[in-house]
């Protein structure tokens, strides 16, 4: 618990609730997590400065939360607050495309409101769990779209100084599913800025799986098509694959995309070709020296099959996609850290690759 007189500091910052019956089971997409030492839900950005400064200067551990879709999260009680975004407005500029959103709208939101005012370029980053704080801190990305691509600036509180500015995209090292806020706790996401395409169509689209359901061809020089029907077809191929949060199926009970896929060398790549011998394995080009190979592929021919223990686990890896780990309903965080070493460590076993978790771990680790 919070002391007495720190809450009641806290509670009265105008825009700030209190919650203290929450859980992390409460606030992840995993379903998994104790009680957090206290919860703060800051409902602007003002009052979500104020508490994370009361909180620092009293030298508590927190940890923000918002669409907590990237979260596993310990059992029991943590020795944590959960500070809870909820500052969520979202302006557009219909003239020139700028869009803004504070940290704690519904990404898939955000997104919905770009598609509907004919805006370009986030229409493949459809259907993403989470809030649109938490989308450069890992550069989320789907179907050849990076939150990168578009991401001009982002509102940050600087934690040594509890300075507030807009600090440029390029100042954030992205890269794949890489910022360098991630894993540090430098500075917290305000608002992002994200410069959009005003002609209704979306951002140029890769031949791929999204392609073939489009009908683009490997022909077509940077094929563009109508950002509603990029969006529809996207959540369409998201849904099939549990990737589209729904409370009702236990296969969206997940982190989403678990492990990121490996970057290795030509070498690696060369060798995991030679152990398999597939013709059409998936490999990518990923910079000088580097190649990109797929997660799910990885897994699938380790031995992983889609509902991977079977039916009566607690945690398996979803009915839908072999990239997914999902919590069936009563699953714990040893059940799904479990699930994780073993996904881990049949895939080195079998190939030498080194599979690397996404999300963030709070309380708990793949390696205990």
């Amino acid at each position: 618990m919070l002391d007495s007189s720190l809450a009641q500091e806290i509670a009265e910052i105008d825009g700030v609730v209190l919650d203290s019956d929450v859980t992390f089971a409460d606030l992840t997409t995993l379903h998994i997590g104790g009680k957090p030492r206290g919860a703060v839900r800051c409902q602007t950005i003002p009052a979500l400065v104020s508490a994370i400064k009361l909180l620092d200067d009293a030298s508590l551990p927190l940890l923000i939360v918002g669409g907590g879709s990237n979260l596993v999260v310990a059992d029991g009680d943590l020795d944590v607050v959960a500070v809870i975004i909820e500052a969520d407005d979202v302006s557009i500029n219909l003239s020139d495309g700028l869009l803004t959103a504070e940290a704690g709208a519904v990404w898939d939101d955000v997104v919905q409101l770009s598609v509907e005012a004919s805006l370009g370029g986030i229409e493949c980053l459809s259907g993403i769990p989470g809030s649109a704080g938490a989308t450069p801190v890992q550069n989320v990305g789907a179907y050849g779209t990076e939150v990168s691509d578009v991401l001009t600036r982002v509102q940050l509180l600087d934690r040594a100084t509890y300075d507030v500015e807009w600090v440029e995209a390029s100042a954030l090292e992205l890269s794949y599913r890489y910022s360098n806020l991630k894993f540090t706790n430098r500075a917290v996401v305000l608002a992002v800025e994200l410069q959009l395409l005003t002609d209704g169509l979306s951002a140029p689209l890769r031949f791929g799986e999204l392609g073939r359901r489009l009908a683009i061809s490997e022909a077509e020089d940077h094929p563009r098509r109508p950002v509603g029907i990029v969006r529809d077809t996207v959540l369409e191929l998201r849904r099939a694959k549990g990737m589209v949060v729904d409370p009702s199926d236990h296969d969206t009970w997940s982190a989403g995309s678990f492990f990121t896929n490996p970057i290795v060398t030509p070498e690696v790549a060369d060798a995991v070709f030679d152990t398999v011998g597939e013709p059409t394995m998936p490999r990518f080009p990923a910079g000088e020296g580097k190649e990109k190979l797929s997660a799910a592929w990885l897994i699938e021919r380790a031995g992983f099959k889609k509902g991977h223990p079977g039916a009566g686990a607690k945690a398996s890896l979803s009915t839908k996609h072999t990239l997914a780990l999902t919590n069936r309903g009563e699953a714990d965080a040893a059940d799904l850290v479990a699930l994780a070493k073993e996904i881990r460590n049949g895939v080195f076993a079998s190939f030498g690759v080194s599979l690397v978790p996404e999300p963030v771990w709070i309380g708990i680790s793949i390696d205990d």
